[in-house]
């Protein structure tokens, strides 16, 4: 008999109701501090910083995170040293997003941890699941990057802009396209 509560399971990667109300709870507070950073002047450097401090599960020293930025949970991204994130950029933490030191992400770019069923009926009961995203040390993601659940890119990879990343891209190489594919190695 399974005794996790909807968190615990969401966070195992098994099925869970996103419905449930101490998820919605979390994802109420993570929405409200997105929008709070969201409309902190963008000369506000320090007060912007601990705001994400506060929000991420695990922070470099230096790090910058244009506005606007969105995200679900918060508590599961974590970032390394000399993060960059360009504007407009969306990270779905419903798993751990991670992120190595040195990654560049260009503007309108989405990290997708969530899946649903393929069943209309099971999907309609609010099920979902997640599986986390791995962003290796010095990776570049070009601008309009999708990179879906499960997703690992490994070090010194660059993916080219308006790429759909579906599945691990290796490290030393640049990938591109929809569905991203290994163009060479660097």
């Amino acid at each position: 008999m399974n005794n996790l509560n909807e968190k615990q399971k969401m966070l195992l990667g098994e099925w869970y109701n996103s419905g449930d109300s101490v998820l919605m709870e979390d994802r109420k507070k993570c929405k409200d501090l997105c929008f709070e950073y969201n409309q902190i002047l963008p000369s506000k450097i320090k007060q912007r910083k601990a705001l994400i401090r506060n929000l991420f599960g695990k922070t470099g020293k230096m790090f910058h995170i244009e506005q606007p930025f969105y995200c679900d949970y918060g508590y599961n991204i974590e970032i390394g040293e000399n993060f960059y994130t360009n504007h407009n950029v969306v990270i779905l933490d419903c798993a751990k997003v991670t992120f190595g030191d040195n990654v560049f992400v260009a503007p309108n770019c989405g990290f997708y941890t969530a899946a649903h069923p393929l069943d209309a009926e099971t999907r309609n009961k609010g099920l979902e699941n997640a599986k986390p995203i791995t962003i290796g040390n010095n990776v570049w993601l070009g601008a309009g990057c999708s990179v879906l659940p499960g997703v690992t890119i490994g070090d010194n990879a660059v993916i080219g802009a308006g790429s759909v990343v579906t599945k691990d891209i290796p490290a030393h190489v640049l990938a591109f396209g929809n569905p991203c594919k290994v163009v060479k190695e660097i």
